[in-house]
């Protein structure tokens, strides 16, 4: 096909509807563009549980191998399995997934040897480039001076466990009982085998691998999309319920009344856990939409909190930078340096049942702590004009007393008892709004005030 990959090449990733925006005769072109960029002599590729991701995939492969590369490929795998591949192999890698994307949407995630991100400025637009080129050249033949490389199966799933396992200590915790909703996505084929032999009585649900998503969208930051789950932890009298996205590589949690737990929560924790572990010091990255309380009790168990822009490739970029032992994000995204700095839910699980396991109160009393604020959640506005709400929350605010102004993404104003972000999508004509508050009350009127003047 005729590549058309404005909407198809993100920031970070490619993602569109198959076939209308791309098929496997593209895919086999990202396949040779990847090796031509990355300089790759071999790759390791994986793939979703979405009806085209197997097809996809190959392709891939087959564009790669054209190019005199060796494939490895993972088959079914997380997107976190994928990045534990790329790691543990020194290799480069691509994930077909959507992550929590409808049904007919597919796409690639792509990194460099030891899972580094490959986005716009670390060699998408290249990839994108060539793509391009070749499609309207027509496909590129194999080129006759370079020896086709190789195609080879390889399961990595026990050996991912593994390593996960390695890195959080469970065998001593108490029984827990555990629902997990894996949405039918891929934390279905990941769970069992990395909660297999633990202290853990697991409720699964809705983990048959089903790219059609036949219970509900596999995005469990929906409040619509993790009802069944609530439900089903009251049920259940469990301990605690998680859920996780299409590609298993973000984990969200419920308390045992089945109350969400809010990702900044889980960061603040997991961040106090990590620290413990590498001796009461290092440095911690949070994006600058979560909670206050997140930096407050990185510093309070002795590390250096870290601000950044929201987006995994920020916070990758500034672990490597900055030696960080651990990132989080708002979207609960969760990055560790003893995984290559990428992200994955499935550590972050881990860590949260073995804080709950290491102790004899509720998860409700145990993430207490950790959530001290009135957060609003991320609130979308569609707007006319970007720039212009921007500039009009800066002038209303802009000479207020004791009230600061900032731009690291978006607006951020604070004052002493609030503070709201906003920021443009990048693809739609919407601001997001975050809004904090010491108090519910004092919450309400900072988000109100906000939407009142993007909303003008």
């Amino acid at each position: 096909m005729t590549a058309d990959l404005s909407q198809l090449v993100k920031a970070y990733d490619v993602r569109g509807v198959v076939p209308d925006q791309w098929d496997e005769s593209l895919a086999e072109l990202f396949g040779a563009a990847f090796v031509s960029v990355t300089g790759a002599d071999a790759i390791v590729v994986g793939h979703d549980m979405r009806p085209s991701s197997p097809g996809l995939s190959r392709a891939f492969a087959r564009g790669a191998a054209a190019r005199g590369v060796d494939v490895t490929e993972i088959g079914l795998c997380s997107t976190d399995q994928l990045y534990y591949a790329s790691g543990a192999l020194n290799l480069p890698g691509a994930m077909f997934t959507a992550s929590h994307n409808p049904a007919q949407y597919n796409g690639i995630k792509m990194c460099r040897a030891g899972a580094a991100p490959v986005g716009q400025d670390t060699g998408l637009a290249d990839i994108r480039a060539l793509v391009e080129r070749w499609s309207d050249e027509g496909a590129p033949a194999q080129d006759p001076a370079v020896t086709p490389g190789t195609l080879t199966r390889r399961d990595t799933l026990k050996d991912y466990a593994a390593h996960l396992r390695s890195l959080v200590d469970l065998t001593t915790i108490r029984s827990l009982k555990v629902v997990v909703d894996a949405g039918n996505g891929m934390g279905g084929h990941t769970v069992p085998t990395v909660f297999e032999g633990l202290p853990l009585d697991l409720v699964p649900m809705y983990f048959e691998l089903d790219g059609t998503f036949p219970n509900h969208e596999a995005n469990p930051l929906d409040p619509a999309n993790i009802v069944d789950l609530q439900a089903r932890v009251r049920e259940e009298g469990a301990d605690l319920g998680i859920a996780f996205d299409g590609d298993a590589d973000r984990c969200f949690v419920v308390d045992e009344n089945g109350g969400p737990v809010s990702p900044s929560a889980i960061t603040a924790l997991v961040a106090a856990r990590e620290l413990a572990k590498h001796g009461g010091s290092g440095t911690v990255i949070h994006n600058l939409i979560t909670s206050w309380s997140v930096p407050e009790v990185v510093r309070e168990n002795g590390g250096t909190p870290v601000r950044t822009r929201v987006g995994h490739s920020f916070i990758k970029e500034e672990m490597a930078k900055s030696g960080a032992i651990f990132g989080g994000e708002h979207s609960a995204h969760y990055y560790f340096r003893d995984f290559w700095n990428a992200d994955t839910g499935m550590l972050a699980a881990l860590h949260v049942l073995a804080a709950l396991g290491g102790q004899d109160g509720p998860l409700s009393g145990l993430v207490e702590q950790y959530d001290r604020y009135a957060g609003s959640g991320e609130i979308n506005s569609t707007v006319d004009d970007q720039k212009a709400r921007l500039a009009a929350i800066r002038s209303a605010y802009e000479g207020q007393d004791g009230v600061t102004i900032d731009e690291l993404d978006g607006l951020t104003v604070t004052s002493t008892d609030w503070w709201f972000n906003v920021r443009a999508s990048n693809t739609e004509p919407l601001l997001r709004l975050n809004a904090e508050a010491r108090d519910q009350q004092t919450m309400e009127q900072t988000r109100d005030a906000a939407l009142a003047i993007i909303r003008a």
